[in-house]
């Protein structure tokens, strides 16, 4: 395991904070208060404010705990937010060079506790209630100022103490099921890689390296905690019921949110999670040590893209936790709710796009790089699909959500109908576009994004099966992307995205393609590889994207994991099982690499990562999944039957044309 270890020292831990506008353990603190002036000051200024923006920022210290609520005006000034690092002490001095805010108290302090009200997007959430200071596990729940307040805080342990009687009967189920099986000597293996990937943070296990290979020189962010990577070892995890990392996870994570990390003086987003993470050891004076949660929000990663997959991964992972430890209570907290809202309002903002489908840059989901996805990607979509039904399942029903949670069924219905209708292609709907009529212009047109049928590839017209379809990699005017984006289709078919007719289809087509798709390993990241002029003009002659190779038609052994879920979903286990028996037999042999090489798959990759991580938890995910049923049917969606009556242009008192659900409604009951 790389993570970093001191002997005889216990290591302080921090976390570097942006410029300006941060928020306070997930929470936007508002601009308008005197944090820093408050009657009992919290901080003490030990100099001046700096002259220009190349000095040091301000550094502030502890100095009295307040044993009362702050006012719900309290925030730091301008100033005070240029800090860039935000810490909590484990037991060690602290340097008295200036360049550190220090967010935490000495561990003989007791309470602390301040109240903020926050506000996202104009929009007022509910007050929360922050208990334990700055600590790294901020505990944050609504509460009621009033008389009673004590006798709810008892009541509120009473319902914690059963919601933790859930958890560890689940877990002891768990276990036992585990303890009854016999593991293969690859399984073993393979979770002792896993637990070896483990990166642990002030002594607590927060996530999975994305690759621990200790002959490897040159790791780049491979030696960091990405959250796409980390869901199929959070998925092991809690399928083998050890939900700790993942709690430990998802709380930390929340911390980084929003974090306005800029790329050229330019911030992302508000609610925006980052790509990676890394635990990083500062030395201070005196032989101190501490560690240090350093985000990367796409402003160090290739590209400069800003990960628009994360958050949207948070929110599966975190209802994913919920469901397999029934701990309930941690979607109740005031900073998780406060989360996902941010994640989701930051995905619904208005623009200038016409479409339900969410818009966003190339190379801003596991095709991390230049490959022509750039628009309305399958990928992101399904994903967005997940996410918003999580949010709806554990957003609390309130007067500060009731306006999101509308927001996000009409999204829903919207998005679902634009998908199935407008991204579904079988042989029947090839036929209907090769006789597409152009240059129409009416709400009744049929051709409305004006395709033209020359688009239609060659290799599509004798590819696709006379039984199965499957769902486009992008749609946008006048351009249909034809390719096979497996990710996408898998994870329709998980959320319930496509129909059952739909699902089912797409199963069929990676049946009757085999060869294509999964070959020697699978499975292929999309199909078909870009190639010649293609390859040079939309990959910007990405020598790592040459043909049959990394996101261009490489072979991913993550994405196993997805599609034992998505078998198991439409009852086609056999599937499932027979991917499952050729990743066995050269995974360990190959040293588990990144991804394989060439059309059917048979060559490591020219630059892959041996020993990744994510391809050792898909495999035993995969495995754990088929062990598990009743826990596997935890984590897919079934048809939501009431979205196809819920319909954006019916709520509308607009005089255009209002679409029509019978469509769907036909496809979901043939």
């Amino acid at each position: 395991m790389r993570a970093t270890k001191f002997v005889k020292m216990k290591p302080c831990c921090r976390i570097l904070l942006p410029c300006r506008n941060t928020p306070f353990l997930g929470v936007p603190i508002p601009k308008s208060s005197n944090f820093a002036s408050h009657t009992n000051c919290l901080f003490d200024s030990h100099f001046s404010a700096p002259n220009d923006r190349t000095s040091s920022p301000r550094v502030f210290v502890f100095k009295t705990i307040l044993g009362q609520s702050q006012k719900p005006n309290s925030a730091p000034n301008s100033n005070w937010s240029q800090s860039r690092i935000f810490s909590t002490t484990c037991g060690c001095n602290f340097s008295k060079r200036a360049h550190y805010l220090v967010g935490s108290v000495a561990s003989n302090v007791k309470s602390f506790s301040t109240s903020i009200e926050t506000r996202v997007n104009d929009k007022n959430f509910e007050r929360i209630y922050v208990q334990g200071g700055l600590n790294v596990k901020p505990l944050v729940e609504k509460i009621d100022l009033d008389e009673d307040a004590v006798k709810k805080e008892d009541d509120r342990i009473e319902v914690k103490d059963v919601e933790n009687d859930v958890k560890n009967e689940n877990l002891k189920e768990a276990e036992s099921a585990d303890a009854a099986k016999e593991e293969s000597e690859i399984e073993k293996d393979a979770w002792k890689l896993l637990r070896d990937s483990v990166v642990t943070y002030c002594g607590s296990p927060v996530g999975t390296l994305a690759a621990n290979d200790p002959n490897d020189k040159q790791p780049l962010n491979y030696d960091q905690v990405f959250i796409r990577d980390f869901v199929p070892s959070a998925f092991a995890f809690l399928l083998k019921g050890e939900g700790e990392i993942v709690r430990n996870f998802l709380l930390h994570t929340l911390q980084l949110q929003s974090w306005e990390k800029t790329v050229d003086c330019y911030s992302p987003g508000q609610g925006l999670m980052p790509a990676s993470f890394k635990v990083r050891s500062v030395a201070l004076d005196d032989n101190k040590f501490e560690e240090v949660l350093d985000p990367d929000f796409g402003e160090s990663a290739i590209g400069r893209v800003a990960p628009v997959d994360s958050g949207l991964w948070w929110i599966i992972l975190l209802r994913a936790y919920v469901k397999l430890t029934g701990d309930s209570g941690l979607t109740e907290r005031g900073d998780v709710q406060t989360g996902i809202k941010l994640i989701i309002n930051l995905c619904l903002s208005d623009g200038f796009d016409m479409f339900p489908s969410l818009l966003v840059t190339d190379g801003s989901c596991m095709i991390d790089r230049r490959m022509g996805i750039h628009g309305h990607p399958l990928e992101i979509q399904s994903l967005f699909y997940s996410a918003l039904r999580c949010a709806r399942e554990m957003l609390a029903l309130d007067d500060g959500s009731k306006n999101l949670v509308r927001a996000i069924n009409n999204r829903l219905s919207a998005l679902s109908f634009h998908i199935r209708e407008y991204y579904w292609v079988d042989l029947k709907k090839i036929n209907e576009i090769y006789r597409y009529k152009t240059e129409e212009y009416s709400t009744e047109a049929t051709n409305k994004f004006n395709i033209y049928p020359e688009q239609i590839p060659h290799w599509l017209m004798h590819w696709i099966p006379e039984e199965g379809g499957y769902l486009i990699g992008n749609l946008q005017p006048a351009h249909m992307d034809f390719r096979f984006f497996t990710l996408g289709n898998l994870w329709s078919i998980v959320s319930s995205l496509g129909t059952p007719k739909q699902n089912e289809a797409i199963l069929n087509l990676i049946e009757a393609k085999w060869d294509d798709l999964i070959a020697q390993m699978p499975l292929k990241i999309c199909f078909p590889a870009l190639e010649s002029e293609d390859w040079r003009i939309i990959t910007g002659c990405d020598p790592k994207n040459t043909p049959w190779s990394y996101h261009n038609g490489g072979s991913w052994p993550t994405l196993l994991w997805q599609f034992t879920l998505a078998c198991m979903k439409m009852g086609r286990t056999d599937l499932a099982k027979k991917a499952i028996d050729i990743a066995e037999r050269r995974l360990p042999l190959d040293r588990w690499p990144e991804y394989y090489d060439t059309r059917n798959g048979k060559f490591i990759g020219k630059q892959a990562r041996l020993y990744q991580t994510w391809s050792v938890a898909g495999y035993l995910t995969s495995k754990l999944l088929l062990e598990n049923p009743n826990m596997a049917s935890l984590l897919f969606w079934e048809e939501d039957y009431d979205l196809l009556e819920i319909c954006v242009c019916a709520l509308s008192n607009s005089s255009r044309k209002k679409c029509s659900r019978r469509l769907a409604k036909s496809q979901i009951l043939v």
